[in-house]
């Protein structure tokens, strides 16, 4: 009689089981997803996915990790609380690949990130001629240096000196220091000289004589803050200015005095300009000027760097190159010392136009890369990776990417998988959920009304089901039987920028226009290069929030003035008493309604303040009421709710209601008031950032693929938006890849054909079923396929 094998115990952990997860809005949410296969997350915005995949299961997993090293290493590391949930199990390492820009470092290319600069450093350190060096002297970032001097040693018993020598060949260039580009301070923007210091002369944001730079500047004695700074003398004016870091003692107490420029060039130039604040971003572009550096070009190499060369090309002009046309050059290297490493480069090179990134250059500064570019370039390093039973998560890979792009974002996620790999994957783009093994559908709304488990199964259970998101995947936007006619245009001649191409184009006013184009057309360069900066026009760019966990709707959206205007003048006291970063705030927590204990190795606890019980207000603020709520209630209050609370009845405040009127109309009704800005989702965050800017009088309003984050659902009421938006003499124009705002666009302008240096040039304008009809171009082609597939109206399950 044959026995059946027993099972291994080690093979029954096939899968990842959460239990009882609360993290955020999720609802006790308990499931099951199998190992070393494709997993997609959908659900509306807001409906918990994130708060699932990353808040959930990556960050325990993350955690555990890090409890392994030494209690020593882990005071160095961030510290991470565990994730409200009952019971994780099964978990494998997780390698989260998300959005977030890949860094504010000026001196950070997308070489330096990926090291493919550090392996092109050691091919020309070995077969450049002439040769300068080791691979540092082909590096921005080190300085070429020497010194000499006595060294005392003891040898044989007794003291002896030496006289020792150190030289250090590095590739930097000594005028811009490595960046590039050079800056020039225009003085009349950091002070007014007909006023004095005490009288308010400083206009640098942060500058004040009533704190610690008033007590400097009075105690340095190195000018009179009395008097007008256009009567100082040379010295006084340039110890204002220029001088450099010397110390000073002001009312007994040692401190640093420097000047003005080498002040703010620390700590604002230093910085990526996209990563400072709004305020402090528009003072450094308005006082600044930023010129490419005059000694390297641009290139931050010095002229010894570039003077070595391999077949005639230096390394400044590799890095210059769009990436394919640096594999064309690798291919020409035939030097068998060197071979392993060329080899290692043309994998890395390979990566890149296999993520359709191949119209990138080595030198592009990371910080200016989209938050869809980073992610796939983070995605690079771990497509040769030797790693396998691991689990990858993403964060909407398929941002940026024009349809073409997506079917190669697929391959490499299969790929993944099938290398032994769990691939967790958070997506809208049905392109992407059509490829997975196993789909969670959380919701049924967003917010309080999400946070639970629709649906769990393959894709076509969920194209049964009767879920939002299965309801919507088959989903189709029909073209506009008539599309609005323009009523002006705004003129573009010439332009030339990175890699458009003398293109001359008449953008429609008064109408929705969509660029369209592959990921590096040269659609960005068009619009940031020659249309945003004109007058009444409005920009809503992909620059991610920036905000702390005290930061929140409320007070990112400028809702929270009026509300607490209104709550003074009902009690006649100070506005401030209404500000949980102000006099208001309880003095426990100072405001934040938790406390945060440091446990140093350990990671930090977050408990709830028991004197406020996390309401963040003192007792005594709580007791002043607008239309019978407190100030903790209202922030409490979710959009919609707060929207009918001040729009009438006895707390009735235009100017509140009119701003969350416009979060209502991106559809964040259901979002809390005082909701930490740190728990909203990427889709939350970008629907904010246009509320704000629904309000401005602008003439013409430029969107940055406005679909970002947005479920297949959502979608329908963006477009309603947008005609909205247009039908009140708004002419809006969008830089969009989805083919549903494609379809529903009253003028296309379609950039290609390809990308990089095959792309710049307009290819096609005109109305989306022309575009559409014509096929002549790859948005074309896609839109055809797409409008092929649309299902009547009827015939879609409501």
């Amino acid at each position: 009689m044959s026995r059946t094998p027993l099972r291994h115990p080690a093979d029954s952990h096939d899968v990842i089981q959460v239990v009882g997860a609360r993290e955020h809005n999720l609802k006790g949410v308990s499931l099951q997803l199998p190992k070393r296969r494709l997993t997609v997350f959908t659900g509306v915005s807001g409906s918990g996915k994130s708060s699932l995949v990353f808040g959930t299961i990556a960050a325990e997993s993350q955690r555990m990790i890090n409890e392994t090293y030494s209690a020593y290493l882990q005071v160095f590391m961030p510290s991470q609380t565990r994730p409200d949930v009952d019971v994780l199990a099964g978990l494998t390492t997780a390698i989260v690949v998300d959005q977030e820009r890949l860094g504010a470092n000026p001196r950070s290319t997308v070489g330096t990130a990926t090291d493919t600069g550090a392996m092109l450093r050691i091919l020309f350190s070995r077969l450049g001629e002439p040769n300068i060096g080791s691979p540092q002297a082909f590096s921005f970032n080190v300085s070429s240096m020497s010194g000499a001097g006595a060294v005392t040693m003891e040898r044989g018993g007794e003291t002896v000196k030496e006289r020792r020598s150190f030289s250090v060949t590095g590739g930097m260039c000594t005028r811009c220091e490595g960046r590039g580009s050079v800056t020039d301070i225009d003085l009349t923007q950091l002070y007014d000289d007909s006023l004095s210091l005490d009288d308010g002369a400083l206009k640098i944001p942060g500058y004040s004589m009533d704190g610690w730079f008033g007590r400097i500047f009075r105690g340095c004695g190195f000018f009179p803050t009395d008097k007008p700074i256009r009567r100082f003398t040379k010295r006084q004016l340039h110890d204002l200015v220029r001088k450099e870091p010397t110390k000073i003692k002001v009312d007994g107490i040692n401190l640093t005095y420097e000047g003005l420029i080498p002040k703010i060039t620390k700590s604002m130039l230093s910085k990526d300009v996209e990563a400072l604040q709004p305020h402090i971003r528009a003072f450094v572009e308005r006082a600044v000027t930023f010129a490419v550096c005059p000694e390297c070009d641009g290139t931050r190499l010095s002229e010894l760097a570039r003077s070595s060369r391999i077949d005639g090309t230096n390394i400044a002009e590799v890095c210059a190159m769009q990436i394919t046309d640096v594999q064309t050059w690798l291919a020409g290297i035939d030097e068998p010392s060197v071979t392993p490493l060329v080899e290692a480069l043309r994998q890395t090179l390979d990566g890149f136009v296999r993520i359709g990134l191949g119209y990138l250059s080595l030198d592009r500064p990371a910080g200016t890369l989209s938050g869809g570019e980073a992610q796939r370039v983070k995605m690079i390093r771990h497509l040769g990776s030797a790693l396998t039973d691991v689990t990858y998560v993403f964060d909407e890979p398929s941002i940026g990417l024009h349809p073409h792009d997506l079917q190669q974002l697929n391959a490499l996620l299969l790929q993944l998988r099938d290398k032994g790999n769990t691939v967790l994957v958070v997506e809208h783009k049905p392109e992407t959920i059509a490829i997975a093994d196993h789909v969670v559908d959380l919701g049924p709304g967003a917010g309080t009304a999400g946070g639970e488990i629709c649906f769990e199964g393959n894709v076509a259970e969920l194209q049964r089901s009767r879920t939002v998101t299965g309801r919507h995947l088959a989903d189709r936007t029909a073209v506009k039987p008539s599309v609005r006619t323009s009523s002006a245009t705004m003129t573009v001649r010439g332009a030339d920028l990175h890699n458009l191409k003398d293109v001359d184009v008449d953008i429609p006013l008064g109408v929705l226009t969509v660029l369209t184009g592959v990921a590096g057309s040269g659609k960005s360069s068009l619009i940031d290069g020659y249309v945003a900066g004109r007058d009444g026009v409005v920009c809503v760019d992909q620059t991610p929030i920036k905000g702390s966990r005290r930061s929140s709707p409320a007070t990112y959206a400028g809702v929270l003035d009026p509300i607490r205007k209104a709550f003074a003048k009902a009690n006649g006291v100070k506005p401030a008493l209404f500000s949980a970063n102000s006099e208001g705030a309880c003095p426990v927590c100072k405001g934040a309604g938790v406390i945060y204990t440091d446990l140093a190795m350990m990671a930090g606890v977050a408990s709830t303040c028991e004197e406020c019980d996390g309401r963040r207000f003192q007792a005594s603020v709580l007791e002043f009421t607008l239309g019978d709520r407190n100030i903790s209630q209202v922030l409490a209050m979710s959009v919609d709710e707060a929207a009918g609370f001040f729009g009438a009845g006895p707390a009735k405040t235009p100017a509140a209601a009119r701003v969350l009127q416009h979060l209502a109309e991106v559809g964040l009704g259901y979002v809390s008031l005082g909701q930490p800005l740190t728990t909203l989702s990427g889709g939350e965050r970008q629907r904010l950032k246009l509320a704000t800017h629904l309000g401005e009088k602008g003439g013409v309003l430029v969107l940055d693929e406005p679909t970002t984050g947005l479920h297949l659902a959502d979608v329908d009421q963006l477009l309603r938006l947008l005609d909205t938006l247009v039908d009140a003499g708004t002419s809006v124009i969008a830089i969009e890849h989805h083919l549903a705002v494609m379809a529903h666009a009253d003028w296309i302008i379609d950039l290609g054909p390809g990308a990089g240096h095959d792309g710049g040039t307009v290819v096609f304008e005109g109305t989306p079923a022309e575009l559409a009809t014509a096929g002549s171009t790859l948005t074309g082609q896609h839109l055809a396929s797409y409008l092929a597939g649309r299902q009547p109206a009827n015939a879609r399950e409501v």
